[in-house]
């Protein structure tokens, strides 16, 4: 009886086994919750490659901003040398001159006296001129004394000095002393434009009294106009003359200029920023000076440690990677990342985890499992 009671045991047994089902085993995680450990079977199904960091040069963009700026000789400030009354301009700002085209008419009594002591000037010195040839010819028939002769000649040259002098006032006012005559004496003169460009400033209205030291115009010659952009003393290490960059306004942001860095500033502000001078490829005359931009350039950094995309994975607002510590065994480590190009991704990591073999395919599955074992 003893021996039936233990085969129907040992029956029960054995059907009980057969029956249960064959559970599939899971990712075993230790106690540092950062390391995860595969079966075989799961290794073969999350697809995982390791290999070592790669170097490579990637691009990045730097954002910078700054200003429309003109040299200083396409720049003019239009003033009166002998000052006068403005006493008439069509001038306003934004207009368009051309060079030689009159920007104002100004009158003042003292133009009138300039010609006239011109004219006087000349009339003496046709004088001197005679009287020093006639005494020239006597004191050389010695009819006349060698003191004579002397103070004649020093007369005739001092009046040849002030007609010149006067000569060069005349044409600083814009009057061509050529065109001087007794009966075209002019009590008012024109200011010209001596460039091509547009107007910046007005600083007088009609009947204003200006003094030699004022400014009535500003104008400026937008044709050599270039972009200034302050960029960080420790970004300026990545430029370099004759570098491309594209600069655009916050109007129109999809609107790109290209440019080209023409000058790199040596001097550096308080605010450790310097200025970067660039140059606009094709002129534009939407573009004026004083008109803020920002501009993106394209910059590489050399030999830089790079992953390819897959091998991170982000978690928590933190960028992670995973690198091989034995047989089927995996670390999480934490890492820093840069700029992205062509499916790799930047790191900033230390020397020691940089000659780690990393995951550089299956990164998230690791995570995935990682994960969801611990929350079991």
């Amino acid at each position: 009886m003893k021996q039936i009671i233990s085969l129907l045991g040992a029956i029960l047994l054995l059907v009980s086994c057969g029956g249960s089902k064959k559970e599939e085993p899971t990712a075993i995680v230790t106690n540092d919750e950062n390391i995860v450990t595969l079966t075989d079977a799961q290794m073969k199904n999350a697809g995982i490659q390791t290999g070592k960091l790669e170097h490579q040069s990637i691009s990045s963009v730097m954002k910078v901003n700054g200003k429309i700026d003109v040299p200083p000789q396409n720049m003019v400030s239009i003033s009166v040398p002998l000052g006068g009354y403005l006493k008439s301009t069509k001038l306003l700002p934004g207009m368009h001159v051309s060079k030689g085209e009159v920007l104002a008419v100004m009158e003042d009594q003292q133009y009138i006296q300039l010609q006239q002591d011109y004219l006087t000037a000349k009339a003496q010195f046709s004088y001197n001129e005679s009287e020093y040839n006639r005494q020239k010819e006597l004191n050389q028939s010695k009819a006349t004394s060698d003191k004579v002769f002397e103070q004649t000649k020093a007369t005739y040259q001092t009046q040849n000095i002030l007609i010149k002098s006067l000569e060069e006032k005349l044409k600083l006012i814009g009057i061509n002393p050529a065109k001087i005559g007794v009966n075209n004496i002019s009590r008012s003169i024109n200011i010209y434009s001596p460039i091509n460009g547009f107007v910046s400033a007005v600083n007088v209205n009609i009947g204003k009294y200006v003094n030699p030291a004022d400014v009535l115009f500003e104008l400026v010659n937008p044709t050599d106009i270039h972009l200034a952009l302050t960029v960080f003393e420790k970004d300026l290490g990545n430029l370099f003359i004759g570098q491309k960059l594209y600069a655009y306004t916050n109007n129109q942001p999809d609107k790109k200029y290209p440019c080209e860095i023409i000058l790199i500033s040596k001097n550096i502000s308080d605010e450790r920023s310097a200025e970067v001078h660039c140059h606009f490829e094709q002129y534009e005359k939407t573009l004026l000076p004083g008109m803020y931009m920002n501009a993106e350039i394209d910059v590489k950094s050399n030999n830089s440690n790079v992953l390819p995309d897959d091998a991170i994975v982000r978690f928590e607002n933190k960028q992670y990677a995973f690198v091989v510590k034995g047989k089927n065994q995996f670390e999480m480590i934490e890492v820093k990342t840069g700029n992205s190009e062509n499916g790799f991704t930047e790191i900033s990591i230390d020397e020691k985890s940089a000659s780690e073999i990393f995951v550089l395919k299956g990164a998230y599955n690791l995570l995935m499992k990682m994960k969801n074992t611990a929350d079991e």
